[in-house]
């Protein structure tokens, strides 16, 4: 039994101070059972607790860390941009490099704002389409998680699907009302919605490829039918790219799926772990933010200097070598091997992956929406979670969060952890 000794005496500590001792909600292993335990350092595809115990991490920062922990250009990038200054609130040349970088790599992109989390970029991407389009209501789909805007936390994913609690309190109805929640992969149901809501629906949010309830992905033809019904009914379509932007592809979800959005919100990659917003896309709809038109959006420390230098040198990186192709080789490989493990061990598992991002569902029936993903036996994942953790194996500490490959990870480093997930399915 590995001992968290100090962990435990400094999670007793933050109750004192933090409310659940955490802050943000998943990171309480309320989901699994057990204490979190504190991390001291972490180095490429590791990270080491206050105790000295070492795992082999798919988290990765929530995502972030496509290249590892402390990768040493993002850490010489942070630093040499530290000697100049942490923050400005004044107009700086790193904001003008990403924003052409952005760009450039993402064709759905013409002009682009940079903010300071993902949740204000979907926030503020839906001021923007209602402020377009003159309309007030908008789609999302249960299970996808926008961040924690009042009227985004209606059938949300992550740690509010975590904890069994949708709907967050200290939301007024009157701010969900206009929030129209559908079923993912179920094109009647749009169809529907447009057809009672007409001329009233301003734009249709989404994760192309949903990674807050678990991870699955859209049917063929879907995000294209998305595409087109949102065309013909004048609403605007927003392309949530905060997990999969940079990380599925140079361009995202919308370049492995062949999508032009005309929004996009992205976070995560594009700060190399520090915190970062950004959304953008069409000219003409970009040009309706404050200064150019009515629709405000502001911030501090958008576009803050050590941001753009971290998040600089993760997409040049990305650029550079054969990134993608790594992450796709030791994403099929971690594949093959869970699902073999799974059927050694004779235990109904559902293993999800689209590159670099995957998710395990114990369950005998495929998982593409919301509704499968609840099927998932959660008992055993609890036991399966601490039997990895105990392996030196570290995963979101929910069966509703995706799970993460870096460049950083080596094919010793997937052989261990399929060793690991036998072992620990054994007696599920």
């Amino acid at each position: 039994m590995i001992s968290r000794a100090k962990s435990e005496a400094l999670f007793a500590e933050a109750l004192r101070f933090i409310p659940g001792g955490v802050n943000s909600p998943v990171r309480a292993f309320r989901a699994v059972g057990g204490q979190p335990f504190f991390v001291q350092r972490a180095k490429g595809a590791r990270v080491w607790d206050v105790d000295g115990n070492d795992y082999i991490d798919y988290v990765c920062t929530w995502g972030p860390a496509i290249h590892g922990h402390a990768f040493p250009k993002i850490i010489e990038a942070v630093k040499a941009a530290a000697e100049h200054g942490t923050s400005f609130g004044i107009p700086n040349p790193h904001e003008v490099t990403m924003a052409k970088l952005i760009c450039g790599l993402v064709p759905s992109v013409e002009k682009v704002r940079l903010c300071n989390s993902g949740t204000e970029a979907c926030m503020s991407a839906i001021r923007l389409a209602r402020g377009f389009t003159k309309r007030d209501k908008f789609i999302k789909f249960d299970g996808c998680y926008h961040g924690h805007a009042d009227c985004l936390l209606v059938k949300a994913g992550s740690g509010a699907l975590t904890f069994g609690n949708p709907d967050s309190a200290g939301v007024p109805a009157d701010t969900a009302k206009h929030t129209l929640v559908l079923p993912f992969n179920d094109v009647e149901a749009v169809k529907a919605a447009f057809l009672a809501n007409s001329d009233q629906i301003a734009a249709v949010i989404l994760e192309p490829v949903p990674g807050n309830a678990g991870l699955y992905l859209p049917k063929p033809g879907y995000l294209e039918f998305l595409r087109e019904i949102t065309r013909e009914e004048g609403a605007v379509l927003i392309f949530d790219e905060v997990m999969t932007g940079f990380r599925l592809a140079p361009g995202g979800a919308q370049e492995r799926f062949g999508i032009k959005p005309d929004l996009t919100c992205f976070g995560k990659i594009i700060g190399g772990g520090l915190p970062v917003g950004a959304f953008g896309g069409r000219a003409d709809i970009m040009d309706y933010l404050a200064p150019l038109g009515p629709v405000y959006q502001a911030g501090t420390l958008s576009g803050n200097p050590l941001a753009m230098a971290a998040g600089l040198a993760a997409l040049e990186e990305l650029k550079a070598g054969r990134t993608y192709a790594r992450l796709e080789e030791l994403g099929a490989a971690l594949e093959a091997g869970m699902k073999d493990a799974a059927k050694s061990a004779g235990v109904p598992v559902q293993f999800n992956r689209c590159g670099s991002m995957f998710c395990g569902y114990f369950t005998s029936e495929p998982v593409h929406s919301l509704a499968g993903a609840m099927k998932s036996d959660r008992e055993r994942f609890k036991k399966y979670f601490h039997g990895m953790l105990e392996a030196g194996v570290y995963l979101a500490p929910s069966q509703f969060e995706a799970g993460f490959i870096s460049t950083a990870h080596s094919a010793a480093d997937i052989e261990q952890t399929v060793r690991a997930a036998g072992k620990a399915m054994q007696g599920l």
